[in-house]
């Protein structure tokens, strides 16, 4: 996943580039003059100098939220011998990364807020797991890991992702 967001950082800026640099003022210019229809509009360096550091701030922004900004993560809480978390559904799952001991069970307490039609189900595919998250309320989704190792679960779109790390 994270090459793919890498490699569409690097082709926007690359096409950003290429749109900004395929015509020059020159080209500009003489292309301009065989046409009337448009003119030629000189703008100010101040606000060009403003264009081009807005869009690399955008560009920094985008970088840092995709590949800076770390997945909430959180250690299940032991409950009379079972592990809870409560993951809130609003926009994505908080926290989006559970770590859990393997052998205990798992309760996972889903708090849909989202009325999103994407977030009404979350899928478990390493434990067999589908179930429907009903808006405004707290679903439990209960499992035991057997084995150590990080498990994926989504929204039944596959759009919003999150993952259970089992450890020893």
């Amino acid at each position: 996943m994270k090459k793919y967001q890498v490699i569409s950082i690097l082709v926007s800026i690359g096409l950003s580039f290429v749109i900004v640099s395929s015509m020059s003022a020159e080209e500009m210019t003489n292309h301009n003059s065989s046409s009337k229809g448009f003119q030629s509009i000189e703008q100010p360096i101040a606000l060009k100098m403003a264009i081009a550091v807005g869009g690399l701030s955008l560009m920094v922004a985008q970088l840092w939220w995709f590949l800076g900004s770390k997945p909430k993560s959180q250690q299940a809480k032991v409950n009379e011998g079972i592990q809870e978390v409560t993951i809130t559904v609003d926009g994505g799952y908080v926290p989006s990364l559970v770590t859990v001991k393997r052998g205990q069970p798992v309760r996972l307490q889903f708090d849909r807020r989202d009325p999103s039609s994407c977030l009404e189900k979350v899928l478990f595919p390493d434990f067999h797991i589908a179930q429907d998250l009903v808006l405004n309320q707290t679903t439990l989704v209960e499992f035991t890991p057997q084995t150590v190792g990080m498990f994926q679960f989504s929204c039944g779109m596959g759009m919003f992702h999150g993952a259970i790390t089992v450890e020893d």
